[in-house]
C-alpha cells in the first residue's frame, strides 16, 4: 500500500492553551514531519502538523483519531493530503 502525506490544522481549546505543551502532546501520539503555528484571529493560534501515514495504518482517519484524544484540542481539520 502507499504512503500518504497529510497536513492538519489543530485548534486549541482557547487562546490560553500552552501551545508548546500541546505540540509535545501531539508529537507523543503521531510521528510528526513538521509542526508550526498559524495566526487565526484575536490572539488565537492554530497548530499546523505535517505527518506521513500509510493505508495499512488506517490512513488519515487513524491520524485524526489519535489527534482527537489529545487534551486541549478543540478541533482538527485535514487541510491537504497527497499520495506519495
Amino acid at each position: 500500500m502507499g504512503k500518504i502525506s497529510c497536513v492538519y490544522k489543530v485548534m486549541p481549546e482557547d487562546a490560553e492553551t500552552d501551545l508548546e505543551a500541546l505540540k509535545q502532546d501531539i508529537k507523543s501520539v503521531i510521528d510528526v514531519e513538521d509542526i508550526g503555528e498559524e495566526n487565526v484571529a484575536f490572539g488565537l493560534k492554530a497548530i499546523k502538523v505535517s505527518t506521513i501515514t500509510t493505508d495499512e495504518e488506517g490512513g488519515t482517519d487513524a491520524v485524526e483519531e489519535k489527534l482527537e484524544k489529545v487534551d486541549n484540542v478543540q478541533s482538527i481539520e485535514l487541510e491537504h493530503f497527497d499520495k506519495l
